[in-house]
């Protein structure tokens, strides 16, 4: 289906699809300020700096310590639209409390355990 280069980074790979949705396969690596800001400028790079919808498939990873989780909620309007989360049943809802325990996501989010019902919402981003 998708003829486009899957693209590798330090804390997640990405797929931009021909639908205009950048899908990221998560790994398991404790985010930091520096690897955040770096995995930026390759979103960016990907997108050629345009703002998407973001499909991401989530992995297990350590938590970020709290400046990072702060910078990252900070920089995730800058680059992402929406963001559908998909995983196993009970990771999405860690993660959502983890970044949002004081504020509401800063983009629209929602959690999936289906990965076509995560495309159908984010197309309404696009």
């Amino acid at each position: 289906m998708e003829d486009k280069q899957l693209v590798e980074g330090e804390i997640a790979d990405y797929l931009l699809t021909d639908d205009g949705i950048l899908i990221s396969y998560s790994k398991s690596v404790l985010r930091t300020v520096e690897n955040i800001k770096a995995n930026i400028k390759l979103v960016q790079k990907i997108t050629n700096n345009k703002k998407v919808p973001l499909l991401i498939y989530l992995k297990n990873s350590p938590v970020p310590d709290k400046e990072t989780r702060k910078f990252s909620t900070e920089q995730l309007p800058q680059i992402y639209k929406a963001m559908a989360m998909v995983s196993k049943p009970g990771l999405a809802q860690l993660v959502m409390k983890i970044l949002f325990k004081i504020q509401n996501p800063p983009i629209p989010m929602k959690s999936f355990a289906d990965d076509q019902k995560a495309k159908e919402w984010l197309k309404q981003f696009v």
